[in-house]
């Protein structure tokens, strides 16, 4: 016999999903937000030194695009680290209004040892999940990834293409 109550299980809506999604996400974010902190780092830091570790010496546009870092948010996080002694700008000889950034032998130290820890504490996150079911998730997550950008950019060129032009007039 049925209580009234709607069984969750049940609900497959597109906003029950990103309901599930997002409180998942955030759970999996502080644990991964707590075990960097561990290092004296945020999640911006982080993230640049861990690209410098597995990618090498990049200027500051590549590397904003590698973390997700506007311009801005780019060089505060570059300048947090230089002052740090983690990491240096050198000249980018192939374009003079740039710069390479790259690990400093005291940068490579910290962000081997942080990201030996942060892989360890992301295991534990995902510990209940076999090897066959990260191997489900993956493409799904991937999916879910690339049709939410698709649906974003259609819905941002409808906007653009539907805003009146600067100068011209709606009133005839």
């Amino acid at each position: 016999m049925k209580t009234g109550k709607i069984d969750k299980t049940d609900d497959l809506s597109g906003i029950h999903l990103w309901l599930v999604l997002w409180k998942a996400s955030r759970a999996v974010e502080t644990q991964a937000q707590r075990s960097i902190a561990r290092f004296g780092m945020v999640q911006s830091d982080f993230g640049v030194l861990e690209a410098l570790l597995h990618r090498g010496p990049l200027n500051a546009k590549q590397l904003g695009a590698k973390v997700l870092l506007t311009s801005g948010s780019m060089t505060a996080a570059v300048d947090r680290l230089a002052e740090r002694g983690l990491v240096r700008r050198e000249d980018d000889a192939d374009d003079r209004r740039a710069c390479i950034v790259q690990l400093t032998a005291a940068g490579r130290r910290l962000i081997e040892r942080a990201f030996a820890q942060h892989r360890a504490e992301m295991e534990e996150a995902l510990e209940g999940f076999s090897i066959d079911e990260r191997r489900e998730l993956l493409p799904l997550l991937r999916r879910l990834g690339r049709t939410a950008e698709a649906s974003t950019e259609m819905v941002e060129g409808a906007q653009r293409n539907s805003r009146p032009s600067a100068g011209r007039s709606n009133n005839r």
